[in-house]
């Protein structure tokens, strides 16, 4: 049964088998289908030149399963979750690129009328001692600003609907180091953890703080399933900080702000599932966020060394999301071929695992070989 059939089967009967096949992946079912989703697209303009239409329904299209999972957010992803956020402006021309101040304090140095859909050059960040993270940012994360309630109503309405259908609850926020990188930079954080250790906890006893308020007030209404933090602690060779550093700094916020949640829920019988998501060389962290209970990681990138059929084998109670080579997709249907008769049927019978691309899918993977990935992927 595939999404593209709706003309066919009832909705609801896809909305259905899409949401428990999402359970059947984080309860590691064996030999369940796999739940049926994309990381992203950084391809969307090569695809349009190819024949895509802008205005394509891309669940149709690729066969993806209906979201099985409601978000809670409101506690920043990439950036620290400041309220209200730096106003965006101008802060040098370029001729054709410009220097700005982003919503994160950051000076950005980006093409001039392109904003989006590539990487930036970040040139500098707010936070460079006490002086500047009080004076610049931490009256910003403030738990109790207004605005980070303003559409609990809406939410609440929201949460029932998706609790009716029986999916998934999962509160994103932005993780310890990803929020420190946003304040001070990655060079700037390695120096901090030497120079101004007091900042660092400063820094992260207030990510706490407003993380613990704003799910409070989610848990008074709902029990969650899931706490999804944004870490992006990994480079292509390894963890960008150490692993005693980690310990030191993220996992005692990390370690109270679970233990209130589990304590904090309606259904106290649920399990919280704890999921990491990292770029780069995940694997010699995994044992490490295993010690919080992390029991979901993604997306696995394999330029990075990032097998995870070998993953699966080393970690056999991992959830798994990602996997798939990027680069392959854009080689050829034959290279497709291989790539999947490698993964696929060895992680359909561990269980445990939803294929997407490692990353966004680049410019360089054609529509033709995307829609190939597309159908053999249909094909487990």
């Amino acid at each position: 049964m595939i999404f593209g059939e709706v003309g066919i089967l009832s909705r609801e009967i896809v909305r259905e088998e899409g949401i428990q096949s999402l359970w059947d992946t984080y309860e590691m079912k064996k030999g369940s289908r796999f739940y049926r989703k994309e990381f992203g697209y950084y391809c969307l303009d090569e695809w349009y030149d190819q024949g895509l239409s802008p205005q394509t329904d891309m669940a149709r299209e690729f066969t993806y399963d209906i979201p099985a999972k409601y978000y809670l957010g409101h506690l920043g992803w990439c950036e620290a979750p400041f309220s209200p956020e730096f106003p965006e402006k101008v802060l040098e021309d370029r001729g054709k690129h410009e220097l700005i101040q982003d919503h994160a304090g950051r000076a950005v140095l980006m093409f001039k009328g392109r904003r989006s859909g590539f990487m930036p050059e970040y040139m500098d960040h707010p936070v460079k001692d006490m002086k500047t993270w009080e004076g610049q940012c931490k009256w910003r994360m403030n738990p109790e600003s207004p605005e980070r309630f303003g559409d609990l109503e809406k939410v609440k309405d929201e949460v029932q609907n998706a609790l009716s259908m029986g999916m998934m609850i999962t509160q994103n926020l932005v993780g310890g180091y990803m929020y420190l990188r946003s304040l001070m930079g990655p060079e700037g954080i390695l120096y901090m953890v030497y120079d101004n250790p007091k900042l660092i906890h400063e820094c992260m006893e207030t990510w706490f703080s407003v993380s613990d308020r704003i799910i409070g007030e989610y848990q008074k209404f709902v029990t969650l399933d899931e706490l999804f933090l944004a870490e992006d602690i990994c480079y292509n060779m390894g963890p960008l900080i150490s692993p005693d550093m980690i310990r030191e700094f993220l996992f005692p916020y990390y370690k109270q702000l679970i233990s209130n949640i589990k304590g904090r829920q309606l259904d106290k019988s649920r399990h919280l599932y704890i999921q990491i998501d990292t770029d780069g060389n995940a694997v010699p962290v995994i044992p490490v966020y295993q010690e919080i209970g992390m029991d979901v990681m993604s997306p696995f990138e394999v330029a990075s060394f990032c097998d995870v059929v070998e993953i699966g084998r080393q970690f056999p109670d991992l959830i798994m999301v990602g996997g798939i080579d990027k680069r392959v997709l854009a080689e050829g249907k034959d290279a497709i071929d291989l790539h999947l008769d490698y993964i696929l049927p060895a992680m359909s019978e561990r269980g445990g695992f939803c294929p997407t691309c490692d990353h966004g899918v680049p410019p360089e993977v054609s529509l033709e070989n995307y829609r190939h990935y597309r159908k053999r992927c249909l094909e487990y």
